[in-house]
């Protein structure tokens, strides 16, 4: 609950907001308008740093009250994302005030821009401006020029509107760096390869990829072997991959470059997946896991799910499935593989795995969605307590809120149909904390099938497939 002084605050806000909306605007006269519009952007302005201030707070004064995933609980609050949560939090360490280890105040790690900031003269674009232009200087730039930069940066955000503060940023960018020069550890700062967003309707997606001159080169080496007309071309009967393709062959190829590229580069992962030389993720071969029910795959229709979330048409499951061997099913009457191991062994095995793969799909802790690739195995009955290796006191938990699930903390439990329900310690329940069970849960249920795919030249175990009737 809100304080008195705090809930006083608020109350002259929300009558000062409905004031406004209240106005006839048509009947001022437009210049007025017009100044009216700045006033209400600079005062929504101070309310996007007012709101960052307070979000940075909870993560500088938590003392353990709320918990170590303040980003979740933020963007589940404000119903944000928690990529713009996560987003938020940053701004806040980067324009708000600092304190060394023994305590000391510092200043911002960007002390002009969080002035002007916190008086409402910048909006978030001209805040991702001067941040880029920050983080893409070498390193061997003096901080007293980059200090100089970013203050001529905040004054000018002042005056210039987002795209003409970019290009202010490239001229200052060329002037304080005149030979480009960027060191190898400059470069390896900035490689990564990130999806952008989720999976789109159709179920394409898309990515962002920022290779380092080696990866190019690599690249550029593999397509252009594999990535040439009549190689690797997926519509033809038994694509050419081993071999160099026919005149005919190449006549019929009608990709166009960055689609042969696409296929050279999923000819490359399908040849690596399942090979034992990678060693295991968690007790599995790397390989895809998928989840889809014995109706999907009977009828050739609907989507699947894989062990990292991605939603997979069951035309490609069947095609992958083509050319792999199908070494385990998840099903509900089990033989031959052992799924209670009482208490003769403590760590799950892979078998288990895929069985919860295909059940929980996920982390069960509530508004957590990490796939089953990245989660932990948990024992609902706690193994130092006497607990059970067995299929139906097993769960998946997340890296982050496994250490969690413990008295006053996250519990687990199973519910009748064998599934997993995750709730908070009624202590720690907020209005928001009891969230409705993941779509992703709900997507299938028992009956499921989890296949594991692995190439057929390279098995890793024995192709056969247990019954799911």
């Amino acid at each position: 609950m809100l304080s008195n002084t705090v809930q006083e605050v608020f109350t002259a806000l929300d009558a000062a907001v409905r004031a406004l909306g209240a106005l006839d605007w048509e009947r001022i006269p437009a210049l007025e308008r017009l100044d009216a519009l700045d006033r209400l952007e600079t005062a929504r302005r101070r309310q996007t740093a007012c709101s960052n201030e307070i979000a940075g707070s909870l993560d500088r004064n938590d003392d353990g009250e709320i918990g170590p995933i303040l980003y979740k609980l933020i963007a589940d609050v404000l119903r944000i994302s928690p990529a713009e949560s996560r987003r938020r939090l940053r701004d806040a360490e980067q324009l708000h005030p600092r304190t060394t280890l023994t305590g000391q105040p510092m200043p911002p790690e960007l002390p002009a821009t969080a002035k002007v900031w916190g008086a409402g003269q910048l909006d978030i674009d001209h805040l991702r401006v001067i941040q880029k232009f920050i983080r893409d200087l070498p390193g061997h730039i003096a901080t007293a020029e980059v200090e100089k930069a970013e203050v001529f940066l905040a004054e000018k955000a002042k005056e210039l509107r987002p795209d003409q503060l970019t290009k202010a940023a490239d001229q200052l960018a060329l002037t304080i760096n005149p030979d480009g020069t960027f060191s190898d550890t400059d470069r390896a700062l900035r490689r990564g390869f990130t999806w952008c967003g989720r999976q789109r309707p159709d179920g394409m997606s898309i990515g962002k990829l920022v290779a380092t001159p080696e990866l190019r080169a690599m690249f550029e080496a593999w397509c252009a072997k594999f990535a040439a007309p009549g190689m690797c071309n997926p519509e033809d009967q038994s694509p050419t991959v081993t071999t160099e393709p026919t005149q005919d062959v190449i006549d019929r190829d009608s990709r166009s470059h960055a689609q042969r590229q696409h296929d050279a580069l999923g000819a490359l992962l399908r040849g690596q997946l399942g090979d034992p030389k990678l060693g295991q993720h968690k007790g599995l071969p790397v390989t895809v896991i998928v989840s889809a029910t014995l109706d999907q795959l009977q009828a050739g229709a609907g989507v699947a799910v894989t062990g990292g979330g991605t939603l997979l048409p069951m035309r490609d499951l069947i095609r992958m499935a083509s050319h792999a061997y199908h070494y385990l099913c998840v099903f509900e009457k089990h033989t031959q593989r052992p799924l209670y191991l009482g208490r003769t062994k403590r760590i799950a095995t892979g078998d288990q795995r895929l069985v919860l793969h295909a059940l929980d799909r996920g982390c069960t802790a509530p508004g957590c969605d990490v796939p089953g690739y990245f989660a932990e195995v948990h024992h609902i009955d706690e193994w130092a307590n006497g607990g059970n290796t067995d299929i139906d006191k097993l769960t998946f938990a997340c890296t982050t809120e496994h250490p969690l699930i413990k008295p006053g903390g996250w519990q687990t439990r199973k519910r009748k149909d064998g599934r997993t329900l995750g709730c908070p310690h009624r202590d720690l329940d907020p209005p928001w904390g009891l969230l409705v069970e993941h779509l992703r849960r709900t997507i299938g249920r028992l009956g499921f099938a989890g296949l594991s795919l692995a190439p057929a030249t390279t098995p890793v175990c024995p192709p056969r497939m247990h019954d799911v009737s």
